[in-house]
């Protein structure tokens, strides 16, 4: 186990905002960042960071939480292993504390395969460098490609030799008494037993945060039989649609240039960041997918894609168009002289020369398209009517209606077609949407009750208001009832003056109340610890102690106050009155009105145990609703106090 020492540590030195910002593309916001949400598919940025307090919400999803939340839901890491990760990256040495031999027993699974991932890889990477084949055939290769040691470090390139057997027989003299899990990973064939990337270049795939879970082979042999390129199966680590090769070396880059350019194999990624070009990523061979698009919209809103002018290459560029267009991203296309790929164009060029190559030759889609489809589409008018249907296909995609305008009055100029013809045929297009995205949501709002609950709303704000003001001390307005000697009641205005947490404990405690939420009644018995204890109260620790249902609630809240204090209600000569000025007044109010709600809900409850008019009506019944309506009337005099 890792020791409380280094716990502390983490959270004290690490910054949410650098960790989250390497993963997607921040916005200031006021005194906080503003980002796309990595958990959905969203368009307009719900994602929070409060630096500050230390803390993210998402509200697209509902996660939130402290760093180490965000690390466990967006890279799948253990506890442990987020304060590891943390730990790594601000050096922070890592005290560990003897655990029990069951504790020991205990794998995770991904981090098992993850870690014999990194064992294959610096076997690749040995057997790269220090054997005969690696050093004579496969490293001769690369360099006879112009692929220099410091790019080849960089990406961590290995290879494996002829022999079938020389990853297995390594993994077994390592300790490795079993490859199941080598056979998971597509490092071993389960017929044969076999190593099934020998006699092969292999290059690494890692995810965002630089985690090995995968592998691409290159066959050296050209008169092999065998598939040029094999990649790694999918597995829990491991899911091609999800991965782009690249990214972790490239996603700096790419958020500084606000720009991503996308080529299809690995030597295309290596090659452009060799000549300094480092905005790049691969779809590693496969067709772009949605899960892909929304990764880099994460770090930027557009993208070029630089794909091979052959028929595969334009066939791969015109599907992924679309998809592209549909989230809301922007999207160029450059091509490639005839018989020339991304690596061979960039191998004997600088980078001034591919930079501008790519300026000048990059096309919206429209354009594209329209070249692209059909060359003789102008002498056909079938044909023309296919790409114009085509072109407006694709405009429809597009969220933005301002960008559909735009678009469908450079295709009327380009394609010669009326601006009424163009939009006509959009409105048809953006009608069929609209009716789906209607039935969708209809769907969606069926499915998912919202939460109304009035007890739940006041019970949520006695838990803020105790995280935000619970060791405020602060001066309440009360009325105390007097009766004389005739027995006539009335009452007096009085000022008492005390810690906002006494204020609601002696309160809910008066009335006996219990929160009917489980989460907020765990809230509330943790804070009130923490206050009677005298103990400073720190919301930042308070979070990293909680579990994790409980930090995301606890989150949610502080977030929801940051995003009252971001308006900046003043510039638009607008006045607010001070929250931590009326605490006074919020708290009685929210008391009061939750002990109203509650009587309210008693005197129902009382009322139909039995029928009023009934002469047999319980009468120490009809006593008690009697009693209550006179407490009610006190706490509506006392809501009338406040101002």
């Amino acid at each position: 186990m890792i020791s409380k020492n280094t716990i502390e540590k983490v959270f004290e030195i690490s910054r949410v905002e650098e960790v989250i910002g390497e993963f997607i593309q921040l916005k200031k916001s006021g005194s906080n960042y503003k980002g796309l949400s990595p958990f959905t598919n969203e368009k307009t940025p719900s994602f929070m960071i409060s630096p500050s307090k230390q803390i993210w919400k998402d509200f697209s999803s509902g996660k939130g939480g402290n760093i180490v939340a965000f690390l466990m839901e967006h890279e799948q890491l253990s506890y442990p292993q987020a304060i590891k990760f943390l730990a790594k990256k601000y050096n922070i040495e890592v005290e560990e504390t003897a655990i029990s031999s069951e504790q020991k027993e205990i794998t995770d699974k991904k981090e098992k395969l993850i870690v014999i991932c990194e064992f294959a890889k610096k076997f690749f990477k040995t057997q790269l460098q220090e054997t005969d084949f690696g050093k004579n055939i496969a490293l001769n290769y690369l360099k006879e490609r112009n692929f220099d040691q410091n790019i080849i470090n960089e990406f961590e390139i290995g290879c494996l030799t002829s022999k079938r057997d020389s990853l297995k027989s390594h993994a077994i003299s390592s300790g490795y008494d079993k490859i199941d899990d080598f056979i998971t990973l597509g490092l071993i064939s389960s017929k044969n037993k076999n190593d099934i990337y020998s006699s092969r270049i292999i290059f690494p795939i890692k995810t965002i945060s630089g985690r090995t879970v995968g592998f691409g082979a290159r066959v050296l042999n050209s008169k092999t039989k065998s598939a040029k390129y094999i990649n790694s199966p999918d597995s829990i680590i491991y899911n091609k649609s999800k991965i782009l090769y690249g990214l972790y070396n490239s996603k700096n880059q790419i958020v500084k240039d606000d720009n991503c350019f996308i080529v299809e194999g690995y030597t295309d990624v290596i090659r452009f960041h060799q000549k300094g070009v480092k905005n790049v990523v691969s779809s590693s061979g496969t067709a772009l997918t949605i899960d892909q698009i929304n990764i880099i919209r994460r770090l930027t809103k557009n993208v070029t894609m630089l794909f091979d002018s052959d028929n595969a290459g334009l066939n791969a560029t015109i599907r992924s168009i679309d998809m592209i267009l549909s989230e809301g991203m922007n999207v160029s296309i450059c091509l490639f002289p005839e018989n020339e790929d991304p690596d061979s164009f960039a191998k004997n060029k600088n980078t001034e020369e591919i930079k501008t190559y790519l300026h000048d030759n990059a096309t919206d889609f429209i354009e594209f398209k329209a070249k692209s489809l059909n060359n003789s589409s102008r002498n056909s008018t079938v044909e023309k009517a296919q790409v114009v249907n085509d072109i407006v296909s694709s405009i429809s995609k597009i969220p933005d209606r301002i960008k559909q305008e735009i678009y469908i009055k450079q295709c009327s100029d380009m394609l010669e077609i009326t601006e009424n013809t163009l939009f006509n045929a959009l409105a048809q297009l953006n009608q069929i949407t609209k009716v789906n995205r209607n039935i969708s949501r209809t769907k969606t709002e069926i499915d998912i009750p919202k939460k109304t609950d009035q007890i739940f709303k006041l019970e949520k704000k006695i838990i803020e208001i105790l995280i935000l003001y619970g060791l405020n001390e602060v001066v309440f307005d009360e009325i105390k009832m007097l009766k004389n000697n005739n027995g006539e009641i009335s009452y007096e205005p009085v000022k008492i003056k005390s810690f906002v947490h006494e204020k609601i404990f002696l309160d809910l405690q008066s009335d006996e109340i219990e929160f009917a939420n489980e989460e907020f009644k765990i809230l509330y018995k943790k804070l009130i610890d923490v206050f009677q204890k005298k103990q400073d109260f720190d919301s930042k620790i308070f979070i990293n102690s909680l579990p994790k249902n409980l930090s995301e609630l606890v989150t949610s809240i502080l977030i929801e106050d940051e995003i009252y204090q971001l308006h900046n209600w003043r510039s638009k000569n607008v006045i607010v009155k001070d929250k931590g000025r009326s605490v006074s007044q919020l708290v009685t109010e929210t008391i009061l009105t939750l002990r109203t709600l509650l009587i309210n809900k008693k005197v129902q409850e009382l009322s139909k145990s039995g029928d009023m008019d009934d002469k047999n009506f319980n009468k120490d019944t009809l006593e008690e609703i009697v009693n209550y309506y006179q407490l009610k009337s006190l706490l509506s005099k006392k809501l009338n106090r406040v101002v």
